[in-house]
């Protein structure tokens, strides 16, 4: 897939995904059915697209997608990796909470009534599986064949967050969006997103069902809709401590892209991605009207939700 297709590609998954929501909406008894079953609708509506364009394309889907070896010293910094990454998503979460709502704890409780087997299975397996699949695979795959590496990686993290569709979500995905696209240029496996994507989704479920069977009034507090963080105007001392915090890992972070970068063999990754921003060649071009048009219709559909909660 080149980037032209690529986008033709977003654009379809953006209408699919609202006239599913309108189905399901139009259709209570069916929208009753329960969280897992959205839950599996949202991931399939991103998966099955994907594996119908990868087909069509008819190349081998692993030259596509990469899904590589990694050594077990990757797989130790990879994890290591992703807990640097922490503090920066965080960060952004916590940010974005001074002016919406956390949209994760607002559909919390529905997710807690759920087997525990089931909801670690759907966000923490499947869920981070389809995404990169989609997004580090046949999007950012897609794009890179353009040549234009740094274009590729912000434009699918892009994607990637507003894919959630939520101006919560939107900013610390795409600083992981970003975060997991390079991983997978320092490893040379897809493998490694997947991996990053599962420990932090993993990570998010535990901590969800610790708090309600462990810390129930900390999780029920006093929070809007309950939740273990503050109220936004209590979050300022946060964020200032998390942004200390984030410099500080993502520096370390970025030394750990380094070290995997060798222990993968891809030394030439670091030297490309230099090499790519101060040369004075014309890069690939990504921009079409189809993503375009999908952007909009995304930002359109956040904006009116905001509209629709507040009032």
């Amino acid at each position: 897939m080149n980037y032209k297709k690529v986008n033709w590609y977003f654009l379809g998954v953006i209408m699919l995904h609202l006239a599913v929501v309108g189905v399901l909406i139009a259709l209570q008894n069916v929208y009753q059915m329960g969280m897992a079953v959205n839950l599996l609708v949202s991931e399939l509506i991103l998966a099955v697209p994907a594996v119908i364009a990868l087909l069509a394309s008819k190349e081998k889907p692993n030259r596509v997608l990469g899904f590589h070896k990694l050594k077990i010293s990757s797989v130790l910094m990879i994890i290591l990796y992703t807990f640097l990454m922490q503090p920066l998503t965080t960060l952004l979460n916590a940010i974005s909470m001074l002016f919406v709502d956390n949209a994760v704890t607002s559909i919390s409780s529905e997710v807690m009534n759920l087997p525990f087997w089931l909801t670690f299975f759907m966000m923490a397996l499947f869920g981070p599986f389809c995404e990169e699949f989609c997004f580090r695979g046949v999007v950012y795959r897609g794009y890179l064949k353009s040549g234009n590496v740094t274009g590729a990686v912000l434009l699918s993290s892009l994607l990637f967050g507003l894919m959630h569709m939520n101006f919560n979500q939107a900013p610390y995905a795409f600083a992981l969006g970003v975060a997991m696209a390079v991983l997978v240029e320092a490893t040379g496996s897809l493998w490694s997103s997947v991996l990053m994507h599962v420990i932090f989704n993993a990570q998010s479920v535990l901590l969800m069902y610790f708090y309600q069977h462990f810390m129930p009034e900390v999780w029920l507090g006093p929070t809007p809709g309950g939740g273990v963080l503050p109220p936004a105007e209590d979050m300022l001392p946060l964020i200032g401590i998390y942004l200390v915090i984030a410099v500080v890992c993502t520096a370390l972070a970025a030394c750990v892209l380094v070290w995997l970068c060798r222990n993968q063999g891809r030394d030439e990754y670091a030297a490309w991605l230099l090499q790519e921003r101060k040369s004075g060649k014309k890069k690939g071009r990504l921009v079409s009207v189809p993503l375009v048009i999908g952007i909009v219709v995304c930002l359109a559909y956040m904006l009116l939700n905001v509209f629709l909660s507040r009032g």
